[in-house]
């Protein structure tokens, strides 16, 4: 006989019946691992989000700041970066140019025409093929030219040293004129002639204009430093004040000289020189910021007299002039202690001492000892050598003038530019 089982086993496989539960469940092993490969999540970004986005451009962590109610703000430091909350960029015929990143510039993708503002020169100049400029000075000319410009050994110390004296007189201005008056108590010490030498130095330099206002209520000679070309003076420019509408009106009352250095004279009459007071000054002054960046003042002697007041008032630095005779240096040194209890403390602070060292008896004074006196009170202190063009009181020939003169001119002209705020070109 079959046992009963095996009877129902074969019945099952012949019979071609589904097994039961059980049977099924017994047969399965203890555990089972089913593997299943799903698609990777994709982000969409929400509007809010996409309007926003930087294509390209990294973000400076230490720009970036969170508000108290949670929502992170970025300061851009180039309008450029928010270019998707801008139209898009478009040509010259008014269609629209698509928008592509730096990485597709720099792997040749094009994603529509690229406009004008791409073509930097940090992208199209190479700069290890940069080529240096011919340099300046007699032996490194001379190495240049006999190696066939291949050697370039660059300028001389000597040139490199007039450069960077240029570059600092050369410095870019922020905001509108400035003013810079140069005074003294006494006169005969050289004031005039100062002005011209720092008019001249900071003309022969900068591409802007400058020009020199002779304020001096009892004539003033500062118009016959240089070549004088109108007969006009301040007295002129305030009369004609109201039909000035532009540089071309103003310049037919000045005098140029050759390093473009503009003069406006004073009155030649007494009575007229005596007339010119504060009132005639901001016009005068007022018209000349309109057309010119650097705008010199020769004062009087009289430190009280309403221009001065004026004049001070505007000034952004001062030049105080000194002889080289005991007196002189006392007069300047207390023309600094006026101003500092008259509440020009910080002018004096930052003002320049230009010792002028062709005055009578300077060859008997201790000069060394007058520059440290007023080293303790001021910014800086410039001497200026004798030159027999300046000790004769005629017209003042930048050219002519001894070159260590027209040096320390530029010095002058350097130190009084270090002191004016300045904003990177």
């Amino acid at each position: 006989m079959v046992p009963d089982r095996a009877r129902r086993d074969d019945a099952t496989v012949d019979d071609g019946l589904e097994p039961s539960g059980d049977d099924l469940a017994a047969s399965l092993p203890e555990s089972l691992t089913i593997e299943v490969a799903l698609p990777a999540p994709v982000r969409v970004a929400p509007d809010d989000e996409t309007a926003v986005a930087l294509s390209g451009q990294s973000i400076d962590p230490g720009v970036i700041e969170v508000l108290e109610t949670g929502t992170t703000t970025i300061a851009l430091a180039d309008d450029s970066l928010a270019r998707a909350t801008t139209s898009p960029p478009t040509d010259t015929g008014g269609v629209a140019v698509a928008d592509y990143t730096r990485h597709e510039r720099m792997h040749g993708t094009r994603v529509g025409p690229e406009s004008a503002a791409m073509l930097t020169a940090d992208r199209l100049i190479d700069s290890r093929r940069g080529l240096r400029a011919q340099p300046e000075g007699a032996w490194p000319r001379f190495v240049y030219r006999a190696t066939l410009h291949r050697v370039n050994l660059g300028d001389s110390p000597k040139v490199r040293a007039r450069k960077e004296l240029d570059a600092r007189i050369d410095i870019a201005l922020e905001g509108g004129a400035r003013f810079v008056p140069v005074l003294t108590r006494k006169g005969g010490v050289g004031k005039t002639t100062v002005t011209t030498l720092l008019g001249m130095a900071l003309a022969s330099v900068r591409e802007d204009r400058i020009i020199a206002i002779d304020a001096n209520p009892d004539r003033g000679t500062l118009s016959e430093r240089i070549t004088k070309q109108t007969r006009a003076t301040v007295r002129d420019v305030v009369n004609r004040a109201a039909s000035i509408q532009g540089y071309t009106d103003f310049s037919t009352l000045v005098s140029r000289d050759e390093t473009r250095l503009d003069v406006l004279a004073s009155d030649t009459d007494p009575m007229l020189s005596e007339a010119f007071d504060e009132n005639d000054y901001n016009v005068v002054a007022d018209l000349a910021a309109r057309y010119y960046s650097i705008v010199l003042t020769d004062c009087g002697t009289g430190i009280v007299h309403s221009v001065m007041r004026a004049t001070l008032q505007r000034a952004d630095s001062i030049v105080i002039v000194s002889g080289g005779s005991v007196d002189e240096a006392r007069l300047a040194s207390e023309t600094l202690t006026w101003l500092e209890a008259n509440g020009y403390g910080a002018l004096v602070r930052n003002a320049v001492v230009a010792i002028n060292a062709g005055t009578q008896a300077t060859n008997l004074v201790k000069l060394d000892e007058i520059e440290a006196h007023f080293a303790s009170r001021v910014r800086a202190i410039v001497r200026i050598p004798y030159d027999e063009q300046l000790a004769a009181g005629s017209a003042i020939n930048w050219d002519s003038l001894h070159p260590t003169t027209r040096y320390y001119a530029r010095q002058l002209a350097a130190i009084v530019m270090d002191g004016m705020p300045v904003v990177e070109r």
